[in-house]
């Protein structure tokens, strides 16, 4: 009879499980889709394919959107389609990211700007940004030009790597005075994920060299990354930023599972842990919720290997603040008056990856 009981208390606690994962993900559901719907009416040109920096256009610099914010909306449109399979959230954001190609030899990228309207730079992290969606999307759709834009951003990257310093990439190109970890961290990650589509090993011994040579130079002794080091005089940036200790913490997650080898899930474990304590204060993270989505890959590719709740748990709570707190009646999020299109794209993500989360449950 008492085993009876038992059975019944835990197919109920199940059920209760169960219904309130059902429930999360509904509610992550419903906020991917308002904001879906603010930035179509607020911050889209549809006539032109392309997108605006804020809501007001007294605080754009340009008549569009710089190609930054777009790093953010094509990930979170690929988090979209991932809860959604049959959706096509990433082709408007592809037909707008197309306009910033710029086909100038030896290495076509895309620069920050839309071609058309002007000429800029070409920055190694944002094209990188791009590749990383592109080969997540590639895992789910196995479309061949995902791949083949990838391996095009790859070599551009490659341009910017060389042995000043020890090693590592530029921030940009043609300016050789500083080597981040915004631009050597997602180095390594579309190193790592052409090695797992292509199996090919010079990827690896790439993303590896690039993963050592930032440890070496750009992490703190508690284990997040500062933001620069300064050529010639290899002057460290200590300013530290979510994204950058979440790219070499999703680099250490994934070097595991790829290798096997130990060292790095210990690093991973280590850099999370400092990552929590040295971002999560008095129940928030820094208010730049772009950086804060790529740290959330980070913690996600760790929770994937050792299901620690630990990992997304605050990622949650700040995510709840910012839709209870941080929200106007348009729907859009940002504590700035005007809205930003990097913001809409960064929840957007977050709140799709959380829902993945909850599925894994």
């Amino acid at each position: 009879m008492m085993r009876n009981y038992k059975k019944a208390f835990l197919l109920l606690v199940a059920m209760l499980g169960l219904n309130f994962v059902q429930a999360q993900v509904a509610t992550y559901k419903s906020h991917i889709k308002d904001l879906q719907n603010a930035i179509n009416a607020h911050l889209r040109d549809a006539k032109a394919n392309l997108y605006y920096e804020t809501t007001d256009p007294s605080k754009n610099e340009h008549p569009h959107s710089y190609l930054w914010p777009l790093c953010a909306y094509i990930q979170g449109a690929n988090e979209m389609e991932a809860l959604e399979p049959k959706s096509n959230y990433m082709k408007p954001v592809e037909l707008a990211i197309a306009q910033y190609y710029r086909a100038t030899p030896p290495y076509p990228a895309y620069q920050d700007y839309v071609v058309k309207e002007k000429t800029t730079t070409l920055y190694y992290d944002d094209n990188q940004w791009i590749a990383i969606a592109y080969m997540d999307a590639y895992k789910r759709k196995h479309d061949k030009k995902y791949l083949d834009t990838t391996k095009m951003i790859y070599r551009f990257m490659l341009g910017g790597l060389d042995n000043r310093g020890g090693g590592g990439i530029y921030w940009r190109e043609k300016d050789n005075t500083t080597k981040n970890t915004c631009s050597n961290g997602p180095g390594v990650l579309v190193a790592l994920q052409l090695y797992k589509a292509t199996k090919s090993k010079p990827y690896l011994d790439t993303a590896v060299a690039i993963y050592n040579w930032t440890k070496k130079y750009l992490q703190a002794p508690e284990g997040v990354y500062y933001d620069n080091i300064k050529l010639p005089s290899m002057e460290l940036a200590k300013a530290t930023y979510t994204y950058n200790t979440g790219t070499m913490l999703q680099s250490a997650a994934l070097l595991y599972t790829i290798t096997k080898d130990k060292k790095y899930l210990q690093e991973a474990q280590r850099v999370a842990k400092a990552g929590k304590a040295h971002f999560f204060k008095n129940g928030r993270l820094p208010n730049e919720y772009w950086f804060n989505a790529v740290m959330l890959r980070g913690y996600v590719e760790l929770y994937k290997i050792d299901k620690n709740p630990e990992w997304i748990s605050f990622f949650k709570q700040d995510a709840d603040a910012i839709w209870q707190k941080e929200r106007d009646n348009r729907n859009l999020v940002g504590t700035k008056t005007e809205k930003r299109l990097i913001d809409q794209g960064a929840m957007i993500e977050i709140y799709a990856t959380l829902a993945q989360v909850e599925k894994m449950k």
